[in-house]
């Protein structure tokens, strides 16, 4: 009886152990792939982690102005200020830190690019695996829904069903982004759909009765997966641009919601007074959409060079 006590305390060390042993061995894997990397590739990496991190902590980031917060009214702002000790990437024509407008308007363009790409891989993998294993009716039914859909340029669709509506919150431009992304989900997983059907092992679950349902989630959603988080992985800079577009014709989040787009559109204005409120978001904007294409053509590469190894 007085073994039970000390034989869970082994067990729960040992248990212990094992997950601290696994959490090293991750960081050590992350080390490995990341000392891989080329030099801009890093710069890339580090630069993205930045980003998310500095967009998700916004609210707690000590000293963080309020973006919105116009301190000219009070008396205690300057306008179209430069870099300086409390501001450090100046200010805009009304006063706003450039710098708390750059990191809020991140976690728009996060928000928005990271929503739509979700929406895409679920959707994606789930209509593209019906459609491409089932066949039939569902598969001609769903490819003529995605052909009605692709017929539509999704930018002009946008522009279209933003300019009806009164209200533009940014979950409303996440719910109309998603009516124009997951068509291209859906054709890319209809196609690796087709291209795991034909493969030894779906013929063998078919050949000892495996229902179709228990096939389709066991052997066809996984390995569409990869293919369709690949092309969402490329969407992502994609997305970043249409919403920062949209912001910058004034169709995107309402003011004063910070946003890349709204904050160069506004700074156009007052370019011959003071660039910096024009440099920041346009710098900013092309190296974070810079930073995501580069990754995922570093990650192509590596899948291409491992598959050829295989």
């Amino acid at each position: 009886m007085s073994s039970t006590p000390l034989t869970t305390t082994v067990a729960g060390s040992a248990a212990e152990e094992d997950d601290s042993a696994s959490t090293a061995g991750r960081f050590a894997r992350a080390r490995g792939v990341f000392g891989k990397m080329p030099f801009f590739t890093k710069c890339c990496s580090v630069w993205l982690t930045i980003v998310v991190l500095a967009a998700v902590l916004a609210d707690v980031i000590p000293g963080l102005p309020d973006p919105n917060y116009q301190g000219f009214i009070f008396g205690d702002g300057e306008t179209n200020a430069g870099p300086s000790a409390s501001h450090w990437l100046g200010t805009d024509n009304v006063s706003r830190d450039i710098l708390s407008r750059l990191i809020y308007g991140a976690r728009v363009s996060l928000i928005f690019s990271i929503s739509g790409v979700c929406i895409g891989i679920f959707l994606g993998c789930l209509l593209g695996s019906i459609s491409g294993f089932l066949k039939g009716f569902a598969d001609s039914s769903l490819m003529a829904a995605v052909d009605v859909m692709l017929s539509f340029p999704a930018l002009v669709g946008l522009l279209f069903i933003s300019t009806m509506l009164e209200s533009r919150g940014l979950a409303t431009l996440v719910l109309i982004n998603a009516i124009f992304i997951w068509p291209r989900f859906t054709r890319v997983g209809r196609a690796a759909a087709l291209s795991v059907s034909g493969q030894d092992f779906v013929t063998a679950a078919k050949a000892i009765g495996t229902s179709r349902r228990r096939i389709l989630v066991r052997e066809i959603l996984p390995n569409v997966f990869p293919a369709v988080l690949a092309f969402g992985l490329v969407t992502m800079a994609f997305l970043i641009v249409l919403e920062s577009t949209l912001s910058f014709l004034g169709l995107g989040v309402e003011i004063p919601t910070a946003s890349w787009g709204s904050m160069i559109a506004q700074a156009r204005q007052d370019l011959l007074i003071n660039v910096w409120p024009l440099v920041w978001p346009s710098v900013t904007l092309v190296f974070t959409v810079y930073s995501f294409n580069n990754i995922v053509d570093w990650l192509r590469e590596r899948v291409a060079v491992r598959s050829a190894a295989l």
